[in-house]
């Protein structure tokens, strides 16, 4: 690996996105990473959009520059997005990240990402900067033909991708590398669990679905649970380092779900570049 490749590693490690719930005591964690660092706001059908909004706006007064997720399925009509948009530029916040949301029944007619995207071209309003979901494997509740189909259209009015969690390097890979065959350039942070409970971690792998990755990890380790115990954010960054630093696959760097289990995701990252300081280049 050469010098300039391992500053690129390391960049990535120590520039991280964190995502975090707007659960009580968030800002307080918060507070252990560096001012500026970029954190975002899960939305949810449980807290409710003002849950996500109060949550980055005291984010944003600790000195992190926040992304608010804007969930499509809470969002009542068009005036009611007008006023969420002039909410988080009132914030002073230049960054959405827009997703379909996991509420059962919409609010209104914004039933997907994609319609919400298309809502605030409708009103000619929209942040700085528009994040979108990408699916490296399939969907829970969508068939693969419509991900692909919906990740293409989103793109069209978005800056950024995030891939949802997966757990095997090569389909992630793979999948970054038929966005680019389809003509989908935007730059791609990789979604990965940050240093969380194990337990947590197979819950929430259970609740969305992740089954190609769930038969991976049985594949590689034999029960879910032992192998579950065993992860760590690392795994999926050994194998996919080749990838990070090829221009091809535009990778903008790492995404961190961290299940509000802040402190230990960042000490990672941390340890995690300290270790790439010490390979020979």
């Amino acid at each position: 690996m050469t010098t300039n490749a391992q500053q690129q590693l390391q960049r990535y490690l120590r520039n991280a996105r964190y995502e975090v719930l707007p659960l009580r005591g968030v800002v307080e964690q918060v507070r252990e990473l560096p001012a500026g660092t970029t954190v975002t706001v899960t939305s949810s059908p449980a807290k409710g959009t003002e849950a996500t909004l109060d949550t980055a706006a005291r984010l944003r007064d600790e000195g992190m520059h926040v992304v608010p997720h804007l969930a499509a399925r809470l969002v009542r009509d068009s005036a009611h997005l007008s006023d969420l948009l002039a909410r988080v530029s009132d914030l002073g916040l230049t960054e959405v990240f827009v997703i379909a949301g996991d509420a059962e029944r919409p609010a209104g007619r914004f039933t997907d990402a994609l319609s919400l995207l298309r809502g605030m071209e409708e009103i000619g309003t929209r942040p700085y900067r528009l994040g979108i979901t990408g699916y490296p494997e399939q969907h829970a509740f969508i068939p693969d033909r419509m991900t692909i189909q919906a990740t293409d259209e989103k793109a069209r009015y978005a800056d950024y991708i995030v891939s949802q969690i997966c757990y095997d390097p090569n389909t992630i890979a793979s999948w970054v590398k038929s966005m680019r065959a389809r003509g989908v350039e935007l730059p791609v942070y990789i979604g990965a669990p940050g240093s969380i409970d194990p337990s947590k971690l197979l819950r929430i792998s259970m609740k969305i679905g992740l089954g190609q990755s769930m038969r991976f990890l049985r594949k590689q380790h034999g029960v879910v649970t032992k192998l579950l115990t065993r992860y760590t954010p690392e795994n999926v960054f050994d194998e996919l380092s080749p990838c990070l630093v090829d221009p091809d696959y535009n990778i903008a760097g790492w995404h961190l779900f961290t299940f509000n289990e802040i402190s230990k995701t960042r000490q990672w990252a941390i340890e995690m570049a300290d270790r790439l300081q010490e390979v020979p280049a």
